[in-house]
């Protein structure tokens, strides 16, 4: 469904302008790859790479500060083309391990943006701990990731994807953190197509305010089987467009002007 000719990557950003770097989670590329990756991409593309599960996950963000400096300068070459970073969280990450995040985010090039993903349940409750994780993130001006999962688990679990989707996907309340930062939202799909637009709806009037307003949101698509991920775009974009004026609906199959991030 991509449009002809190149590398993958390639032709996916003649369609799609932003990327979610899964692979730099479970395996840090080499530097060579880096720099192989930005020449296949135009320079209004964005990757928004996570950091390694090694710094997130299993140090729970408190190992060395030379293992997070090893990676930022194996990305380097990717520098005028990152969006902001996505600090994703385990749900083992709770509200006594705050200062963790905040000595991580402060001690980053301030060059750099983040934005971050929380699955505790108890920044999901409105009490305290959310206060204050909410109340740090906007002092630093960073995003909190919207996870929306909703529409995955209304599906019924009568195929292996959407099983296995269902395991591994945190099932959390979507709390939105409005402010200045550009919002990133990741949106996990039901497994029928159609099935996702009164999942979408709200977020099409929601990002169309935020467009009218200048900003730049990113809007991040998944699916049970990832495969069926980019019909799901084009249904994003399509219904978008409807929305807003200056958005064209995504075209899979030919090179066009780009919409906006999605």
């Amino acid at each position: 469904m991509l449009p002809p000719g190149g590398s993958p990557l390639e032709r996916y950003s003649h369609a799609l302008n932003c990327v979610e770097g899964n692979t730099t989670f479970y395996a840090t590329p080499s530097q060579a790859q880096c720099q192989q990756w930005r020449t296949q991409v135009p320079d209004g593309f964005r990757f928004l790479l996570k950091f390694p599960r090694s710094i997130t996950h299993d140090q729970l963000l408190a190992g060395p500060r030379s293992d997070v400096y090893e990676f930022l300068e194996i990305i380097a070459p990717l520098g005028d083309v990152l969006g902001p970073f996505l600090v994703q969280l385990p749900a083992v990450f709770g509200p006594e391990h705050l200062d963790r995040l905040w000595r991580f985010v402060d001690g980053l090039p301030a060059s750099l943006t983040c934005t971050v993903e929380v699955r505790h349940g108890a920044f999901f409750e409105k009490g305290e701990a959310e206060k204050t994780l909410n109340r740090g993130l906007r002092e630093r001006n960073i995003a909190r990731v919207s996870l929306d999962s909703r529409a995955l688990f209304s599906a019924k679990p009568d195929n292996e994807a959407t099983v296995d989707a269902q395991r591994k996907k945190p099932n959390l309340p979507v709390h939105l953190l409005p402010f200045d930062a550009p919002p990133v939202i990741r949106y996990i799909g039901h497994p029928e197509l159609e099935a996702n637009r009164p999942f979408l709806a709200p977020w099409i009037e929601r990002v169309a305010v935020w467009i009218e307003e200048g900003r730049q949101p990113f809007f991040l698509v998944h699916m049970p089987d990832n495969g069926e991920a980019l019909p799901l775009a084009a249904l994003w974009s399509e219904m978008l467009s409807e929305r807003v004026e200056d958005v064209t609906a995504l075209s899979l199959k030919e090179n066009r002007p780009q919409m906006g991030l999605f």
